[in-house]
Order: C-alpha cells, then structure tokens, then sequence
C-alpha cells in the first residue's frame, strides 16, 4: 500500500469542532501531556476522537506518536510493552489503561508469513509517520487524530465528512485491506449497527465478495469481537448487516437459527437480541459465557424440537446436555474459546434447561437456584420469556428463587485489588531474609 501522497490533511481548528479537554479521560490528559512536553508527536485517535466529535462519551482513549515503544516506556514506569503483530504501551493506572501506539507504515513484504500474493497482514511492526498511520487505519471515521499541542483535529481520509454523511467508509480499496485484514469486515457492520451508520456502497460490496475471508481471521480475535459487538448495545443491527451481507452464514451459522424458528411458526427468537440489547443498555452484567449462551440459545431450541418431534418423546437430562454440547463443539472450536468461557457458555445452556423442567415445591427451586449455573441459566430464561411473551409465571418464580438464593458474606465484602498508580509502586509486603541454599552439585 502506497503512502506517496501530495494531500495535505484538514485542519480543524479548535473553534471548529466539538471536541473539549474536559471530555478526555485525565489520565489520557496525563499521557498526551508528558509525550508533548518530552518533545513527541502527541495525538488522541482512533474510536474516542470519532465519538466525542459526535457527542459521545469514548469507553477508552488511546494515543499515537512518534516516540518508539522503548521511548515510552521509559518515560512510565507504570506501563508495560504487549503484542507481537504490533508493538504497543499499556500505560496502567488505578482501574484505568491507556494504550500508546506509535505512527505505523506500511507494513514489510519480507516479514509477511504468506505467499507473495497473499495480502494477509501477519507482521505489522513498521513505524512511520502521521499520515501513513492515518491511511493504515481501517475506516475513515477511525482516522481521525486529535493534537494535544493546538487542539486540533487533523483529517488525512475524509473522516470528517463521513461523520457529517453517517458513512462507515474503508480507507483505499476495501477489497484490499479486507484481505490484509479479514477481521474489519466484522468491526464495519458492528460499527454501522452501534452508531446507525450506513456502510458504504464499495464497502459493501467488498465485505459481500470476500465474506469467506473471515474463516483466515485469528479465532481469539474474531472471539473477542463478537463479545465487543455483543456488549455494545446495538447487537441486533450489527448481526443484521452480518446476515444481509452473507458474512453471518460464514461466521455464525448458528445464528440462523433465529430466522429458521420465525419461519416454521416456532417462536420469535430474533427478538432475544432487542432484549439482550436493552439489558446491556441498562448496565445489566453479564458474563461472556452468559452472552454466548444467548446466541446460541435459538439453536438449541430449535434442535430440541427436531429431536424431540422424531422421537415423540422429551429428551432425559442427560441427552439435553449431550445435544447442546454436539451443537456447540464446532462454535466453541471455529472461536477457540478458553475453558473458562467455554465452561460459561455449556453450564448456561444446560442450566437453561434445567429451569424449563417441571419443579414441584419452592424448596426444590432453592436447592436449584444455589447452583453455580443458576445465574446464566437465569438470565437466559429472563431473554427467552421478555422476546417471547411465554413463561412469565414460571419466571416470576424463578426470579423469587433467586431473590432468596444465598451469598457468602465473603464475596460481598472482599475489596477489589487496583493496580498501583501512575509512577508508583505497589506496596509489597517486607520479606524476610532468604536463607541461603548449598550449592548444586548436579
């Protein structure tokens, strides 16, 4: 990708956009500051510059520069050099992480572990300047560069008019950086459904062309952007661009099963989404076994019925637990899940089911409602009955059991730990002398 470009960038003067220091985090404040003074390149980018030039409160504040990874380092002592396909700063402060990048180039043929026309970016530890940085980005409306030095907002791409048309727009051709990329084509319909934005008709079209593409992503990558797409509130609408642009059927066939139910007369499971959405809007935590148990919820359902209607008679326990987890194996393989979320996800499915059974007396309900999975289980049982209008006594109950469900006064009263504050150093507990060992003869 070329970066040989005689444009010069758009200037927004501080008079001219919206964006105001006191909407920027202080600890961000603190690291754009220190870079300046120490004579760096200091630039907020990314998502919090598109979000506050459109009103919005940034979840996260991260900073480009010029100062290499191990200038930035030394100029905190309270952060830490992470990633291996591009070098990054975490700058930990107390419950808060800021992350510093420096200005990124093209990235070197030679380093690429692919074929020479292979456009997979699989190394991308090349440093460059303002501009490049600008046109490696993904989408316009990312590219945006906010100068802790004038005040400025700087626009090589034409993010700003984007923002102005509600576009999500690919930077250069998207055919390309979705194939140096295959995970941006995840991230432009999450962004077009969070923001209500349209995407793009060239951008469009290039996610619709190379929606097999997505199945040479990075399976941890492609996990953890389908739990940002799910918490961010909007998941409905960004799941919808996936289906009309074919890439929902290459990631998350499972899904599918929301529209097969609607179809065969069996129930509104596209509805859990608008509900998930609203619950997560209202601050509702949930865990991420917890929200991929939702999505995968209308396929079991649907699956039961199959089995259940062949069978013409109701699965035991024990093949309720072996038919979700036969259902689930491939998503859990094709995200490379950990245990923990996969151990998540398998309990709150399982557990789901456990409360659609029959229970006879409040003290069974209890003796339920203690179990680890009860939560999850609850939660979708909470989904289910909210999208479908079906079940609101049988969950009145349930929710009965777990207003009585015990807690170990440990759990509530156990203070969270912090991480030592910018500078300082956590304060350890003394050691005593370390008593000196014989000398190995071996």
């Amino acid at each position: 990708m070329s970066f040989e470009r005689a444009v010069a960038p758009r200037i927004l003067q501080r008079s001219q956009h919206p964006i105001s220091r006191q909407a920027i985090h202080p600890d961000a404040l603190k690291v754009l500051y220190r870079l300046s003074n120490a004579g760096f390149k200091s630039y907020l980018v990314g998502g919090s510059v598109r979000d506050m030039m459109l009103g919005r409160a940034p979840k996260d504040f991260d900073v480009a520069t010029d100062a290499r990874p191990q200038e930035v380092r030394r100029l905190f002592r309270n952060s830490r050099i992470i990633g291996r396909r591009f070098r990054l700063v975490h700058i930990l402060f107390r419950g808060h992480v800021v992350e510093v990048s420096t200005f990124r180039g093209a990235p070197d043929p030679e380093a690429q572990a692919g074929d020479d026309d292979d456009l997979l970016i699989t190394s991308d530890n090349t440093f460059g300047t303002p501009e490049q940085d600008a046109y490696r980005r993904d989408f316009t409306i990312n590219a945006l560069f906010y100068d802790i030095a004038d005040f400025s907002v700087i626009d090589w791409v034409g993010g700003v008019d984007d923002l102005e048309r509600r576009l999500v727009r690919s930077i250069g051709d998207a055919r390309v950086r979705f194939r140096e990329d295959p995970v941006r084509m995840m991230r432009a319909c999450e962004m077009a459904g969070r923001l209500g934005f349209v995407l793009e008709r060239e951008t469009q079209a290039a996610i619709h062309e190379l929606r097999a593409e997505i199945e040479r992503a990075a399976p941890a990558r492609l996990a953890e952007e389908l739990l940002a797409l799910l918490r961010c509130g909007r998941s409905g609408a960004s799941l919808q661009w996936m289906l009309d642009l074919g890439l929902l059927e290459a990631l998350l066939p499972e899904a599918y099963a929301m529209v097969r139910a609607a179809e065969r007369g069996l129930g509104e499971f596209g509805r859990i989404l608008p509900v998930l959405d609203r619950k997560i809007e209202g601050g509702r935590e949930v865990s991420d076994g917890g929200l991929l148990a939702a999505l995968l919820l209308p396929a079991v359902l649907l699956r039961r019925y199959d089995i259940e209607a062949v069978g013409q008679r109701a699965l035991r326990r024990a093949e309720l637990e072996a038919m979700v987890q036969e259902l689930a194996a491939p998503f859990f393989t094709r995200f490379a899940l950990s245990r923990e979320r996969t151990r998540q996800t398998s309990e709150a499915l399982t557990g789901f089911l456990r409360l659609c059974e029959p229970h006879k007396s409040g003290a069974e309900r209890l003796r339920v409602a203690a179990r680890s999975f009860f939560p999850e289980a609850l939660w979708l049982f909470e989904l289910l009955v909210e999208a479908t209008g079906e079940g609101e006594q049988e969950l009145a109950q349930w929710q009965a059991a777990a207003r009585r469900r015990p807690v170990l006064a440990g759990a509530l009263e156990a203070p969270a730990k912090q991480p030592a504050a910018d500078g300082a150093r956590a304060a350890r507990p003394a050691r005593g002398r370390r008593r000196r060992r014989g000398r190995r003869t071996s």
